[in-house]
């Protein structure tokens, strides 16, 4: 069966590559002609690793052909997987099954509410990879994907198919721990770098400020009935920073390059599950709106 890959993101990129070099059939699936036509001149997806450059011509399609999809992976911002599910709908098939590789929270919900009757695993990824050019992907970190089902605890088939593909994977039964985890992460660490225009490692001289969020994250957690995401969550805090500390943040690459942020999926989730349950975390909302009046100067989305 084909794999439909929609988002030639770093991590959409890095997933058609590797499965194409195991020889599994995959097909790209891009935003417009524009797009198809310039990816056709770059001759397909390159996969840069350990220095190697490896070219994979791999099939690429527009959104409304009429070939059906019966295994899609939407590696697309989280602010975009909606409307792409929307405009693929058609061709998404009773009992088709949808990969969502979206930061944050939110999102994966409203694309499972608007495609019923279609499976919907969600997943978390750490892996590390950056694009260098168009369809050119650096794979820069190995990390580890977990996947699951809120709704059904079987897993799929194919995943002997990500193993021969080289991607590191596991199965888990408790996927919204794994993506409450990684929101409450992110939020500890994304704004911060943006607000502060630093590299992950330089939040170590806010300590008090990274360890205030961290305790009213893991607030945050145990009321959403997370108690298992909170864990540890201010040493887990402290061990991404200084494993990460030479890098910038997913959000601060945003800010930086004058593209719409995930703060609507990620700060904004985490502050709304907290007006739900009546819960006051002053210096999270204080966060937030500095965030907003950040991004509002810049001229830049507000979600």
């Amino acid at each position: 069966m084909t794999w439909h890959v929609l988002g030639a993101g770093s991590l959409g990129t890095l997933w058609a590559a590797r499965l194409a070099r195991a020889g599994i059939p995959v097909s790209l699936i891009l935003r417009n002609h524009e797009r198809l036509a310039a990816y056709q001149a770059a001759g397909g997806l390159s996969l840069i690793e350990g220095g190697k450059c490896s070219q994979y011509a791999v099939p690429a399609e527009l959104p409304d052909s009429d070939t059906p999809i019966r295994r899609l992976l939407l590696a697309c911002k989280a602010y975009d997987a909606e409307s792409a599910v929307a405009d693929l709908a058609p061709r998404l098939g009773e009992g088709a099954e949808l990969l969502l590789l979206q930061n944050g929270l939110g999102s994966q919900q409203a694309v499972a509410q608007r495609l019923p009757g279609r499976r919907c695993l969600f997943a978390s990824s750490t892996e590390g990879a950056f694009r260098q050019a168009d369809f050119q992907v650096v794979f820069a970190g190995h990390g580890h994907t977990w996947l699951g089902d809120p709704e059904n605890p079987q897993p799929p088939a194919w995943l002997d198919e990500l193993q021969r593909a080289g991607i590191a994977h596991q199965w888990t039964a408790d996927i919204l721990m794994r993506l409450w985890r990684k929101l409450a992460l992110n939020c500890a660490i994304n704004p911060l770098t943006v607000l502060y225009d630093c590299r992950n490692g330089d939040l170590r001289q806010h300590p008090a400020e990274v360890t205030e969020l961290c305790a009213e994250l893991g607030e945050l957690l145990q009321r959403c009935g997370q108690p298992a995401a909170a864990d540890d969550l201010h040493d887990e805090v402290l061990r991404v920073i200084g494993a990460t500390a030479a890098n910038y943040s997913s959000m601060h690459q945003d800010v930086t390059q004058g593209r719409r942020t995930e703060i609507t999926y990620l700060l904004g989730y985490a502050c709304a599950a907290a007006q739900r349950h009546d819960l006051q975390l002053p210096h999270l909302s204080y966060l937030q709106q500095r965030l907003l009046d950040h991004l509002h100067e810049r001229g830049l989305p507000l979600n």
